[in-house]
């Protein structure tokens, strides 16, 4: 069974920084394209970030370019983003999910605010 489950999420302050995880099992992680999504309050669901299986490839919406890095290692089947410069916009639940999925995992909420 595929599980994905996503961790790291909080409160943080506008212009603060977080570090999201997703741990995987239930299939070969190696052998997928990853990417993060996220939701926000009332609207639907939004594309963030892609890596290739490697980790050498990379590819990010433009309202998180140049403030989110996302990475993997395959060794330990786990997938990251991380977040700085946040902004109150960024507020969402955060899911990871196998390129051309949609979530199944519970995600992780970040909220941006003072």
């Amino acid at each position: 069974e595929v599980q994905l489950v996503e961790s790291g999420g909080g409160l943080v302050q506008p212009g603060g920084s977080l570090r999201l995880s997703c741990a995987a099992s239930g299939f070969t992680f190696s052998d997928y394209a990853m990417s993060w999504v996220r939701r926000a309050p009332a609207k639907g669901l939004e594309w963030v970030s892609t890596i290739n299986r490697g980790g050498r490839g990379t590819s990010y919406a433009d309202s998180v370019k140049g403030r989110f890095t996302i990475s993997r290692d395959n060794a330990k089947n786990t997938l990251y983003l991380q977040m700085t410069s946040l902004k109150p916009e960024d507020t969402a639940v955060y899911y990871c999910v196998k390129i051309g999925t949609t979530p199944t995992g519970q995600g992780t909420q970040v909220t941006v605010s003072s």
